[in-house]
């Protein structure tokens, strides 16, 4: 029932859209099955009228036929070859698109909790085991089909008595197929597995290549790399190994199928029941038919393949999101910034028991800078990320000048909403291209000023192509203060409202952090700026900070007020002086 599902999904979704070309396939397969069929019925009158009757008349022209029909067999078995690859093809560049597409919308959250090995297994592997049962599978059925047809009414034709005891073979084989194809959709199972372990390690060794050599463990991964690989190739193997167990069965039933067969015929012949030319006919057709039902005894395997693979894909297009994009909703109307959490609490899905965030009620005046302090794991990123709607609280609501969050349109919100974060994300473009990537409409004179007010503009000069540089993956080819800082432009170019800046200056060192600090105050100027520092001397001229410890807001006030009143923000801010 569950194949037959996937099946119909895939044809609604994606095969469906190319059947005058599937059709097209099978009509050129109808030909290459009336050529190959008409190419062993010419053998009849051939032995017959030449070589027994020995006419003159027909020695040029059965073979002029007979190139004819071998010919007519390869144009059209290339054509019917060539749509189908084509269609197999755009199916493939379809579920891509739309598995991308899907993982673009798909909830931060979701894909937090999604191991990207997998991903990129599914999207590679997946896909082109649905793209082999498409281009392969469905041409067999058309082409191989077809064409044991034709061959087994010239084999009756011929002599009805020997087309019986040839049909024997297939329902053994099919028998076979059926067989081997439910063994290989577990095999190809865990080979996909094994392929997104895989794909996972070889991420990591990419993010930390460094690690691993300060600590010298490259003895010890190339140890792990070899048993990642070694899983893969047993799977792989297994695969193989499944899909050529046919051949040893086809090969046996073939066998005892021509020796009967020759047995019969020659009793027959004898009895002058059937005569060589009609023997030689039947024979090559026979032989003909072979290789059709020993790939139509893989179409199975193919298609079992295909659907398994299908049905792991077709869950990751079909991603619910809690996170609606309310496209229906009315926009945000902005007014002051002021942000309200009025009772949040907030869980991750992965662990609903323990609540990150347990009954919130904070308030960011607009135009104002307020801050949030407490020690990792507290609940301050989570929190501010709840602003843009990266996360939705389990419990409670968010307003943003008196509009609850959730109900208003998500690109109206995160239009007002520009983020530092503490991890840096740039793409693996040019410096302008990374920074105009917070508003695409941006002149290039705009880009240079946002730099300059973040203060790249220095080291950008420097750089080999200035702004044009590509600086490789996530900003390979720059230190950690020079990607924050192009992180900071990107703000500064966004030009929003609300400014959330979480660590924005954890990774430059003192110099550079105040002349960021003068820029970031230019940033978040009469604008609502929530900031998240471990540096608390960055957080000393906010106008309300809140203490954050275990999910709960457990103090606010000035820095001055804290220090009077709250131990925990005291002892926080002493054990810093002593460490600075």
């Amino acid at each position: 029932m569950i194949k037959s599902k996937t099946f119909k999904r895939l044809y609604k979704d994606y095969t469906g859209k190319f059947i005058s070309k599937i059709l097209l396939a099978a009509i050129f397969s109808i030909i290459v099955a009336i050529s190959t069929s008409a190419t062993a019925w010419l053998l009849d009158p051939a032995i017959e009228k030449i070589f027994i009757n020995k006419d003159q008349t027909l020695i040029i022209i059965i073979p002029i036929a007979i190139i004819v029909a071998f010919s007519t067999k390869g144009i059209s078995l290339y054509f019917a070859k060539l749509l189908m690859i084509n269609v197999s093809e755009e199916v493939k560049k379809m579920i891509q698109i739309d598995m991308l597409k899907s993982f673009i919308n798909a909830d931060t959250e979701i894909i937090e909790n999604k191991h990207s090995g997998n991903y990129i297994s599914n999207i590679n592997f997946d896909v082109n085991q649905i793209t082999r049962m498409l281009a392969d599978a469905y041409l067999s059925i058309f082409k191989d089909g077809l064409t044991l047809v034709g061959l087994l009414f010239v084999m009756f034709y011929q002599n009805w008595k020997l087309s019986l005891i040839a049909i024997i073979m297939i329902p053994l084989a099919s028998v076979t197929a059926k067989i081997l194809g439910k063994r290989m959709e577990k095999v190809s199972t865990q080979a996909q597995e094994k392929s997104g372990d895989l794909n996972r390690y070889l991420i990591d060794l990419f993010k930390n290549h460094k690690i691993i050599k300060i600590f010298q463990r490259e003895t010890f991964e190339k140890q792990r790399s070899e048993v990642f690989v070694n899983s893969l190739k047993e799977k792989s193997a297994k695969i193989a190994a499944v899909y050529i167990r046919s051949t040893p069965v086809m090969e046996i039933l073939t066998g005892i199928m021509i020796a009967v067969l020759i047995f019969y015929s020659g009793k027959l012949i004898l009895n002058e029941e059937i005569g060589i030319n009609n023997f030689f006919s039947f024979l090559a057709a026979m032989m003909l038919a072979y290789q059709p039902v020993k790939t139509l005894t893989k179409v199975n395997v193919a298609i079992g393949q295909g659907l398994a693979a299908a049905e792991r894909i077709i869950p990751i297009i079909d991603t619910k999101n809690e996170i609606n994009p309310n496209l229906k909703s009315e926009d945000l109307i902005f007014y002051r910034g002021d942000i309200v959490f009025k009772k949040v609490s907030f869980a991750y899905k992965s662990n609903l028991e323990n609540k990150v965030l347990k009954n919130i009620d904070v308030e960011f005046k607009g135009g104002k800078m307020t801050a949030l302090v407490g020690l990792s794991g507290s609940g301050k990123s989570t929190l501010l990320n709840m602003i843009p709607r990266i996360y939705l609280p389990n419990e409670g609501n968010i307003e943003l000048d008196n509009q609850d969050i959730s109900k208003i349109s998500l690109s109206s919100l995160r239009r007002e909403i520009s983020i530092v974060d503490q991890n840096t994300t740039l793409f693996d473009d040019t410096v302008m291209n990374n920074i105009k990537y917070a508003r695409p409409e941006a002149t290039d004179q705009e880009v240079r000023e946002a730099a300059q007010l973040a203060m790249c503009s220095e080291f950008i000069d420097n750089l080999e192509n200035n702004y044009n540089t590509m600086i490789g993956e996530n900003g390979l080819k720059l230190s950690g203060g020079e990607k924050q800082r192009l992180s900071i432009a990107r703000a500064f170019l966004k030009k929003s409202n609300i400014i959330l800046l979480d660590e924005a200056t954890s990774s430059l060192d003192s110099e550079t952090e105040e002349k960021i600090q003068k820029a970031l105050t230019e940033l978040t100027a009469n604008k609502t700026t929530i900031v998240i520092a471990h540096r608390l001397s960055t957080i000393l001229s906010s106008d309300k900070i809140y203490v954050v410890d275990e999910g709960k807001i457990i103090d606010s006030g000035s820095h001055e007020n804290l220090m009077m009143n709250s131990k925990v923000y005291k002892s926080f801010y002493e054990r810093q002086i002593k460490q600075y």
